[in-house]
């Protein structure tokens, strides 16, 4: 028996290559389909298997590894280059754990457990190898830690306390690597480096951008672009999180802050329709970065460059008092009494279709009620939205209509994806991430009808022109066999090309694609095929509530009074309406919206209110208030409130809990947060837009996001940001364009 004690040992002791790809293989597919009859065995015998951490015993499932059983238990091992959403490198070897009986320490990131094993976290031999690990680790290490922007939530620091020595025998020469630009968002200090990879890995698996990598060997192993070039990527904030030391950090946020200093506020991010779950830091009254907050639903733990650098925004360019038309046309600062009064007066003179509404792209769900309250008080049904939707067939009266009804995770189930006229990448860039994995690790296959984009993942381009959509929609087309042989087939249509002349007929086209394939793909009940990718946050909560989707109606019987509720997108300009109309602009940032305005109301963003947002999934999630609005700014729904009573229609609430009682009567899924209410009736819709006698027109289906350089200013808040207008001239011009003030 002591001789196949030995031969066990020895075969074990081969398998950290096997183990790696075996963690690989659970990791990224959660199955372990190969031909290595070691793998297929652990397949075939899918019965837990016991092992004991520390002498206590757990049962796991066969090809997890030491680390993930330790985990499960709730023994914490240390690691610096192994992250749950990456691959496996197993090189930092932080994680070395002693086996029972092993004659060395393994690596408890890359080594799948076998039978019977006593992993041991905390013997001798375990913390002497994270000793001489962490020794070695910083060995080159610079002593940065007092002007180091990752201080007090650096892995390094934090590990090195626990698990390190507490003197240092290294005389020698530390060495010291020139540091890299690679862009105006990420601050690069390369000489603190430990070569973890982690950066490296994400640039690849998940941003799907290959210009991060390793050159040299040995003590001269740099990580950089090997080239000089900016890190172009719409994800690459996020390598700043996934750094374990200081080498990456946020060039934005270089030396305004500690982390203890701030205090952290958990909320929703509204400069897409995704919906990210974000942390803002702020400090004193200022938003001083924001970060991403794990949501596997939404946003996993990635956010977009645009919600995490665009804050600075939130600091310019806003509207801080209220502010009325003089005489000689020019907008003076006025108290809030007397914009009040004005407005109150102008509503009281009008009634019906004279007056009417647009809400812009960042608006909440309370504030649209209040609005839709107090125009209808008002005897007014004119409550437009500036995004257009088509309104022919079943319009936005069925909500399956105009949802992302497979929602964001639902991409991971799907086995092919058809996208109509959008660029996901740039409208989307967390949807695009969850497409980009699920055609890494599940096959996925997409096809897309429109524009030749860069998606970051390969994709069967049918042209872009609308004559396609017909042609599938029909079955003549060469795809239509390709969409019939798909178990869970999805159908995407970004929000984009509905807004065009035909979009009727486009939704009306792609309605019918996506109801041929939910048939022949003999799916359950519960899959659903026809999905909306919408552009801005407030959407889906104002159809909810019931506003008319474009400004149409407006255009056509222009009325004497317009209330702009954050609507910057400029659909309607002072040239659309009557000489002696009076505009009211209520919102935050002082864009295309307020010029043209003759009463000016300050609204709050969504940093500074307690407010709902629904998400193109139909997702109702809170903001939650991290500093106060600026100046004599005030909530939305507050001001409307006041206007109410002035103007005599006093709106029946006073509190927020009121408010969103009366959101629940309107709709009451929008105060279930955190909760997808589920939208049905696909076949009725599609019946319903066979009805549309629309033609398509020959325009090519282009989407208005077709390059990063796009991707980085669409709202007010983006628009007002410096840090985004670096990024523009950044990737116009090159990384060098950017001037960057000289510290350290």
């Amino acid at each position: 028996s002591g001789l196949e004690g030995q031969i066990a040992l020895r075969v074990m002791l081969r398998l950290p290559a096997v183990g790696r790809a075996l963690a690989g293989a659970a990791h990224s597919k959660g199955c372990l389909a190969t031909s290595n009859n070691v793998r297929t065995s652990v397949r075939a015998s899918s019965n837990l298997v016991e092992v004991f951490v520390d002498g206590k015993p757990v049962m796991v499932e066969p090809g997890t590894t030491v680390l993930q059983a330790c985990e499960k238990v709730g023994v914490q091992i240390p690691r610096f280059c192994y992250h749950e959403r990456l691959s496996v490198a197993g090189n930092c070897r932080m994680c070395l754990v002693e086996i029972e009986r092993a004659p060395k320490p393994v690596a408890a990131c890359a080594m799948p457990v076998m039978k019977g094993w006593n992993i041991l976290t905390n013997s001798e031999k375990t913390r002497k190898a994270r000793e001489g690990v962490m020794e070695f680790l910083l060995s080159n290490h610079p002593l940065d830690c007092p002007i180091c922007d990752q201080g007090g939530e650096c892995d390094l620091q934090d590990q090195s306390m626990t698990f390190g020595s507490d003197r240092s025998r290294f005389t020698e020469e530390k060495r010291a690597v020139e540091d890299k630009n690679i862009g105006p968002l990420i601050k690069t200090i390369m000489t603190r480096c430990i070569q973890c990879t982690r950066c490296v890995r994400f640039a690849s698996e998940i941003a799907g951008v290959e210009d991060l990598g390793t050159t040299g060997r040995g003590n001269s192993m740099q990580i950089g672009t090997y080239v000089e070039k900016m890190f172009m990527s719409e994800l690459s904030g996020n390598v700043i999180d996934v750094c374990p030391v200081g080498a990456l950090t946020s060039k934005p946020y270089a030396f305004t802050a500690r982390p203890w200093e701030t205090r952290k506020t958990e909320t929703i991010d509204v400069l897409d329709a995704v919906g990210s779950n974000i942390v803002v830091s702020t400090r004193g009254g200022e938003v001083m970065r924001v970060m991403p907050r794990l949501n596997e639903d939404v946003n996993e733990e990635w956010i977009s460059d645009k919600t995490r650098f665009a804050y600075d925004g939130l600091k310019r360019q806003r509207l801080t008092q209220p502010m009325v038309k003089d005489s000689s046309g020019q907008l003076v600062p006025t108290t809030w009494d007397d914009a009040l009064t004005r407005v109150a007066a102008v509503l009281q003179g009008v009634q019906g279709s004279e007056v009417a509404a647009i809400a812009g792209g960042m608006v909440d769900a309370e504030s649209l009620v209040a609005l839709k309250d107090l125009l209808n008080k008002l005897d007014s049904e004119g409550l437009c939205t500036e995004e257009l939707f088509p309104m022919a067939g079943a319009g936005a009266d069925l909500r399956s209509n105009y949802l992302l009804n497979s929602r964001i995770a639902g991409i991971e189930e799907c086995d092919l994806l058809l996208l109509v006229g959008t660029n996901p990448r740039y409208e989307a860039p967390l949807f695009n991430a969850r497409i980009r994995k699920s055609w890494l690790h599940n096959e996925l296959q997409v096809a897309l009808v429109g524009h030749d984009v860069d998606l970051s993942y390969s994709y069967n381009h049918l042209g872009d022109s609308t004559q396609v959509l017909q042609e599938i929609a029909a079955g003549k087309h060469p795809y239509s066999q390709v969409l019939a042989q798909a178990k869970r087939p999805v159908v995407v249509v970004g929000s984009s090309c509905l807004q065009r002349a035909d979009g009727a007929a486009i939704l009306s086209a792609v309605s019918t694609i996506a109801q041929n394939a939910r048939v022949s793909s003999g799916v359950e009940e519960g899959w659903k095929v026809l999905n909306v990718l919408h552009r801005v946050a407030s959407q889906v909560a104002a159809l909810d509530v019931g506003y008319k989707p474009g400004v149409e109606a407006i255009r056509k019987n222009p009325p004497k009074v317009l209330f702009l509720l954050g609507a910057d997108a400029g659909c309607i300009t002072r040239a659309d309406l009557p000489k002696d109309s009076f505009i009211i602009y209520q919102g935050h940032h002082g864009d295309v919206g307020a010029p043209m305005a003759d009463v000016i109301l300050p609204g709050a963003a969504y940093t500074e209110k307690n407010s709902t947002y629904v998400n193109t999934e139909g997702r109702a999630q809170q903001t939650r208030v991290a500093v106060t609005p600026p100046g004599m700014a005030r909530e939305d729904w507050k001001i409307l409130r006041a206007v109410s009573e002035l103007a005599g229609v006093t709106l029946p609430y006073d509190t927020l809990e009121e408010v969103r009682n009366r959101l629940a009567e309107v709709a009451p899924n929008l105060v279930r947060y955190d909760d997808v209410e589920e939208a049905n009736y696909f076949k009725q819709a599609n019946e319903l837009s066979q009805a549309v006698n629309q033609s398509l027109l020959a325009d090519p289906l282009v989407p208005p996001q077709v390059s990063v350089k796009d991707f980085y200013m669409t709202d007010s808040i983006s628009r007002a940001s410096q840090t985004m207008a670096k990024c523009v001239k950044a990737v116009t011009e090159g990384a060098d364009a950017v001037e960057e003030p000289a510290i350290c």
